[in-house]
Order: structure tokens, then C-alpha cells, then sequence
């Protein structure tokens, strides 16, 4: 999907973007054990606040998709939503609105699956397309799934690499080193 007119509103695009960048940042830094509990503190109140910034957008928007924000805010959307893990009714309602951009090609479909598995994981349920997992001190650990053995047909499906490709790139992403003591404590993250 490609999208080559101005986005209708760049000053929702210009926030979106600093405030996801922003979040990356500290995720970070914080997967590699470096934030101390205050600026721990900091990070989840940064969260709170995006996830209300991105609320107020999806009341009077809907989805801001690429043609309200362009495609690099709609991927900045994405992830604010994606990091919403203390709000997960919010995340389910993201998710709903998500897949309506989807169906009206304004959204990509990828996006669509992590963030309806990571709904499922936040709400207790076992993910459908195997993208969310756990950085934990002694490695990469795949959330649990539904039907691991179809989880690449329904990969395909969405458009997603095989399950074994994209783990090995989250290995590459996110390589441990040191001792257990030294690595951080469990993570959800994002495997494409």
C-alpha cells in the first residue's frame, strides 16, 4: 500500500510520530536492563498518556490510517496502541478499529495481526499469527498460540514470514549476552 498524497491532518502525524519515538526509546533501553525504577516509572506514565493521545484521535478519527496521518504516523499509531498493554480494552477497541482500516486499505494487515495477538496475550487468550513473545533472561520464548501446527498458513495470510524466520530475526534484534542476572526481566515484544 502505497500512499502518495499529503496526510489530511500532518500536525496529528507530526505527534503520533515524536510520541512513539519517543516510546521506542525507552523500550529500548529497557530491554537492555538500563533504566533505573524512577525513569521505569517515567516510561509507563509516557505510555498512559499516548494511549489517551491516541484514544482522543480514535474517538473523532477512527483509526488514523494513511490517508488522515500518512504512513509513517499510521505505523506510529500502530505502536502506541500495540504498548497500551495496561489498557486492554483499549487495545481490543484499537484492534477492532484497525481492522476496519484494513478492509478500507488504509491500514496494513500486518499491523492488524501483531496487534490482534497482542490483544489476545494482554487479555489471556493464546495468539493467532505468532507474533508477540517474551524476552526473558534466558532467551526468546513464543507466547502461547492456538493450532501451532497451521500458525504459517495463517501467517501467510497476512502476509508475515514463516514463524521460524521471524524468531530468528527477533534473536538477531535482541541478542542476550552476560549472565542471567545481568538480562532483563520478561519482556512482550514483537516478532514480524
Amino acid at each position: 500500500m502505497t500512499t502518495t498524497a499529503e496526510p489530511q491532518r500532518p500536525d496529528l502525524a507530526r505527534e503520533l510520530i515524536a510520541r512513539a519515538a519517543q516510546s521506542a526509546v525507552h523500550r529500548a533501553k529497557r530491554v537492555r536492563n538500563q533504566l533505573d525504577a524512577v525513569h521505569m516509572g517515567q516510561g509507563r506514565h509516557a505510555e498512559h498518556a499516548n494511549t489517551k493521545f491516541l484514544g482522543r484521535i480514535l474517538a473523532e478519527h477512527d483509526w488514523p490510517g494513511h490517508r488522515l496521518v500518512g504512513p509513517d504516523a499510521a505505523r506510529a499509531a500502530w505502536s502506541i496502541a500495540l504498548h497500551s498493554d495496561d489498557t486492554p480494552a483499549f487495545q481490543r477497541a484499537a484492534t477492532i478499529l484497525l481492522g476496519r482500516a484494513v478492509q478500507a486499505s488504509d491500514a496494513l494487515v500486518q499491523h492488524w495481526a501483531h496487534l490482534h495477538d497482542r490483544a489476545l496475550i494482554t487479555s489471556g487468550r493464546d495468539q493467532e499469527y505468532g507474533t508477540q513473545l517474551l524476552l526473558r533472561p534466558d532467551g526468546i520464548e513464543l507466547c502461547r498460540l492456538r493450532a501451532p501446527e497451521s500458525v504459517d498458513t495463517r501467517r501467510a495470510t497476512v502476509h508475515l514470514p514463516s514463524i521460524a524466520a521471524a524468531l530468528e530475526a527477533v534473536r538477531r534484534r535482541y541478542p542476550f549476552e552476560g549472565s542471567a542476572d545481568e538480562a532483563p526481566t520478561p519482556i512482550l515484544a514483537g516478532a514480524a
